[in-house]
C-alpha cells in the first residue's frame, strides 16, 4: 500500500473547508436582553454602601423592570426630608441597569467629603434598544418606560425633589432626545460622549441607522433640537455636554455644540483632556465638575 507523508496529509487537511457544504458557519448571537439584569451576589459585594437593586412592574408591558438606586446615608437618617435625584442613562445596547453602577462610588465620595449635597442617583435599564422607542421589538419602548413609568414610580416610592438627567455614549444620545422632548421634567440635563454622527445618519436616512435598525422619522437629536429651538422657553433647561478629547465621539460632539449655537440653544461643554470614550475615566478626572453642574440647579437643603 502506498504510504502518505505526514506533511502532505497535514496540508491536505488544512485545504479542506472548515464547514461541509450542508453546514453553514453559525451566525454570532445578539447579546441576551432582560428588563431585569442585576449583578451577581459576588459582583454586588464591590458596590458602594447605599446601592440597592430594585424593580417595579411596568404598566404597559406587565413585566418587572430593574434599576439600581444609590441612597446617601442622610436619606435613612433625615426623617421626611426630600432629596434631589440624578438619573444616569448607561451606554451600549441592549440595556442593563448594571452597566454604569460603579459611577456611584464617585458620588458617594463627593457626598462624604461635603463637596455636593446628599443626592439620590438612579441607574435604570434602557430596554432592548437602549433609550429608544423601538416598536419593531416586543417590549421595546425604552424611552416611554423611562419617562412615563420609571420617573412616576420614583416619585411615588422615594422622597424625591428635583430631577437631573445625564448619560454617556448611547445614554448621551438618549439624554439628548429626552431632554429636548420633555424639558419640563428636569432641573438639569447633561449628555456625555454622545454619538451625534449616528444620530445624523438616522436624520439623513429617514430614521434608518442601518439596514436592520430603523427608527421613527424625526426621532433623532438633530431634528428634536431644531423643534426645541422654536420654544419660547428654550433657555429654561440648563444643558451641559461632556466628552473626552481622545474619545471617538469628540469631534461630532463639537459639531453638535456648534449646531446648538446656530439654534441659539444655551449650553455648556466640558472637554476632558487626554481621556478616551469612558464615563468612568471622565468621572475620575473631572466628575466633580459634572456633579456640581446638577447641584447648581438643585435647591440646597
Amino acid at each position: 500500500m502506498r504510504s502518505i507523508s505526514v506533511p502532505f496529509l497535514v496540508l491536505s487537511l488544512l485545504a479542506l473547508p472548515f464547514f461541509s457544504s450542508a453546514q453553514k458557519a453559525p451566525k454570532p448571537k445578539a447579546p441576551p436582553f432582560s428588563w431585569v439584569s442585576a449583578l451577581s451576589e459576588k459582583q454586588s459585594a464591590s458596590l458602594t454602601k447605599g446601592m440597592e437593586h430594585r424593580t417595579f412592574k411596568s404598566p404597559s408591558m406587565g413585566l418587572d423592570v430593574g434599576y439600581y438606586v444609590y441612597l446617601p446615608e442622610a436619606y435613612e437618617t433625615s426623617g421626611s426630608r426630600k432629596f434631589p435625584v440624578v438619573i444616569h442613562l448607561h451606554g451600549g445596547r441592549p440595556g442593563s441597569e448594571a452597566k454604569a453602577v460603579r459611577l456611584a462610588n464617585f458620588v458617594d465620595s463627593a457626598i462624604k467629603a461635603d463637596k455636593i449635597q446628599p443626592t439620590i442617583y438612579v441607574f435604570p435599564n434602557g430596554g432592548p434598544m437602549s433609550w429608544y422607542n423601538y416598536p419593531n421589538l416586543e417590549n421595546g419602548r425604552g424611552e416611554d418606560v423611562l419617562v412615563k413609568e420609571l420617573i412616576p414610580h420614583l416619585k411615588e416610592s422615594l422622597r424625591t425633589r428635583e430631577f437631573g438627567l445625564e448619560g454617556f455614549s448611547q445614554g448621551g444620545r438618549g439624554t439628548t432626545r429626552v431632554m429636548f422632548r420633555y424639558p419640563e421634567l428636569f432641573a438639569s440635563a447633561a449628555p456625555g460622549g454622545s454619538g451625534y454622527s449616528s444620530e445624523k445618519k438616522v436624520q439623513e436616512n429617514g430614521g434608518a441607522e442601518s439596514e436592520k435598525v430603523v427608527f421613527a422619522k424625526g426621532d433623532n437629536t438633530w431634528d428634536l433640537a431644531a423643534t426645541y429651538a422654536k420654544r419660547e422657553d428654550k433657555g429654561r433647561l440648563p444643558i451641559f455636554m461632556w466628552v473626552g478629547t481622545k474619545g471617538f465621539n469628540f469631534e461630532n460632539n463639537q459639531e453638535f455644540s456648534a449646531y446648538l449655537k446656530t439654534l441659539e440653544i444655551p449650553h455648556e461643554m466640558m472637554t476632558v483632556e487626554g481621556v478616551d470614550h469612558s464615563a468612568a475615566r471622565i468621572y475620575e478626572k473631572q466628575g466633580l465638575e459634572l456633579m456640581n453642574f446638577h447641584q447648581k440647579h438643585f435647591a440646597q437643603p
